[in-house]
């Protein structure tokens, strides 16, 4: 795998929110691969999930793979709240912490829509693709800029969150940080002080997003992927995952989460209506944050889109290609995408 530039950061000034706020001084951080070729045609936006990160999308470039480096510009962005870009835990004062105004799926896309315009001169995206909350924002990207995507894939995703995963991000995400005592409205004195919320998060992951049979006895996919015992993958991978991340910058990517909604409050349904790009919808066989018979219907709603059911072990997880099998059903997923 080629070397990716170092993260980068594209200074946005002062941003205004959809909400109507001037985020001062506001910043976007993005890793590329590649090279942009002189038609400025074969660029890739590939934003990250929630708690994530541009380098946790790293493991799907790669010379000879489908996002391949030597054919395409991929730029990785970061997201609003995700701890590089603006969020609660880098932004100075009277926007610090638990005062850090809240940003939407549109933020962020009208942020990247700047970054590939105004630094690349891009007119025309190749393909814009995301998983989970990844695929909210290419769905926004989709509706918001349809002259501009010519291809958009969502993987195990939706325009906007079903009631389940709204309940669920509230549930798993935001109650266990602010009904801490030490959440004090977002000003507590040091991350640190929530471990215990930050523990019970990966907890509640580990129960409802891998599929069941992900631990069933005779199965135990963990153990396949080099875990001990349950408690071990729960403990270096779930907890691994959350203890490191600032809690007042995943109650922010939480909530603009849950209100994702790419026709602002109007008619969905005409709002996907609008989408001109090839729009592969594909889910995973098995999850419960975007199950696949709401994939087909939203994948219906839109004009000559085509849906893709796979079978995988890793339900949700199967993005992270933690199995041969995994990584195998992405790279299909992503073949047919560019040239399907």
């Amino acid at each position: 795998m080629p070397e990716p530039i170092a993260t980068q950061i594209f200074e946005l000034g002062d941003f205004q929110l959809t909400s109507g706020i001037t985020l001062p001084q506001a910043k976007l951080s993005y890793k590329t691969y590649g090279t942009l070729n002189a038609a400025k045609d074969n660029a890739i936006v590939f934003p990250h999930f929630l708690g994530g990160a541009p380098a946790a999308l790293e493991i799907f470039i790669e010379e000879g793979r489908p996002l391949d480096p030597s054919k395409y510009l991929i730029v990785l962005p970061g997201l609003f709240g995700a701890g590089v870009s603006s969020s609660p835990s880098n932004t100075a004062p009277p926007f610090d912490r638990g005062a850090f105004p809240q940003t939407t799926i549109a933020d962020d896309v009208i942020a990247q829509h700047r970054l590939v315009t105004e630094v690349f001169g891009i007119e025309q995206l190749h393909l814009v693709l995301g998983w989970s909350v990844g695929a909210l924002q290419t769905y926004e990207w989709a509706v918001r800029f349809p002259g501009m995507v010519k291809r958009a894939a969502s993987i195990a995703g939706a325009p906007k969150p079903s009631p389940w995963t709204t309940l669920w991000l509230q549930t798993a995400i935001e109650e266990p940080l602010t009904a801490d005592p030490a959440w004090n409205n977002g000003f507590y004195n040091d991350p640190r002080d929530l471990q215990a919320g930050l523990r019970r998060q990966g907890h509640i992951m580990a129960l409802t997003l891998p599929p069941l049979g992900f631990y069933r006895e005779g199965e135990e996919v963990w153990r396949s992927i080099g875990f001990s015992s349950r408690n071990d993958f729960i403990a270096r991978f779930w907890e691994a995952f959350m203890l490191p991340q600032d809690p007042n910058d995943l109650v922010t990517q939480s909530r603009k989460t849950r209100a994702a909604d790419p026709s602002a409050g109007g008619d969905l349904d005409a709002a996907l209506q609008q989408i001109k790009a090839k729009m592969f919808v594909i889910a995973f066989n098995g999850d419960m944050m975007f199950p696949p018979e709401e994939c087909q219907r939203d994948a219906q709603r839109i004009p000559n889109a085509q849906y893709r059911q796979v079978t995988s072990k890793g339900g949700h997880l199967t993005t992270f290609a933690l199995t041969p099998p995994d990584k195998q059903a992405m790279d299909e997923i992503l073949q047919q995408v560019l040239t399907g």
